[in-house]
């Protein structure tokens, strides 16, 4: 079995600076792991790289099947099509509905058939428990039903990684439970979940995986007492 994302002594870059040296990182289809740190320890910075919106330079990077160093332009939409990407300010437009936020992401992405994208949509709102909420506008849903939308967007086009940024950053402590919940789940069906957080009871309460970024390294954590400062 192949990672679906593999690292090996890759150095990543926030801007012109390198941030994270010697990243040796696989992630096996399936697995639920976190990435855990001080503000400016780079955690955002590996995401960014995965997603190809960081170039990487030195080091191994595959991501999806897709090489990291030297990626063509014309290759990066297709990489981020085998990602589904969460936010933690949600990033839905404000001005369409739910329903319309989802058919967006589906006709950018090459979906052209109406019957396929209803069916679609339909399928990913139910996955995430808001099949009710397809008109709604997003300032009519709570912060963890707008969280719930941008997981069920990220869905639409059956990624085999999804990448968390923070995605409860802005929620409460019973929602945050319900989104990782709702993570834990589309995991055990088979989706690789990589999610970035400075919040120490989640990873406690959800095991994963746990990769610590601190002192331009971060570094996988193999004890069970897991000693890291946030």
């Amino acid at each position: 079995m192949e990672p679906v994302i593999h690292f090996k002594e890759a150095d990543i870059l926030n801007g012109e600076n390198i941030v994270v040296y010697g990243l040796n990182m696989d992630i096996m289809p399936g697995d639920f792991v976190y990435i855990i740190g001080k503000v400016g320890s780079g955690k955002t910075s590996i995401i960014r790289t995965m997603t190809a919106e960081n170039r990487m330079e030195k080091g191994e990077g595959v991501v999806c099947g897709f090489t990291l160093p030297g990626i063509r332009s014309r290759e990066i939409p297709y990489l981020r099509r085998s990602l589904g990407v969460v936010f933690q300010d949600f990033q839905l437009l404000t001005d369409r509905s739910v329903e319309d936020n989802l058919e967006f992401v589906l006709r950018a992405t090459g979906w052209k058939e109406r019957g396929r994208i209803d069916s679609r949509i339909s399928e990913v709102l139910e996955a995430v428990g808001m099949s009710t909420k397809a008109h709604k506008m997003p300032h009519q849903l709570s912060g963890g039903e707008q969280q719930r939308i941008a997981i069920a967007r990220a869905l639409l086009n059956k990624p085999s990684v999804i990448l968390a940024d923070e995605p409860t950053g802005n929620l409460d402590g019973e929602t945050a439970d319900e989104i990782l919940q709702l993570l834990q789940d589309l995991n055990a069906g088979g989706t690789a979940i990589v999610m970035v957080t400075h919040n120490r009871s989640i990873f406690e309460k959800y095991p994963g995986r746990v990769f610590s970024c601190a002192g331009e390294h971060c570094e996988e954590v193999i004890d069970e007492g897991i000693d890291v400062t946030l």
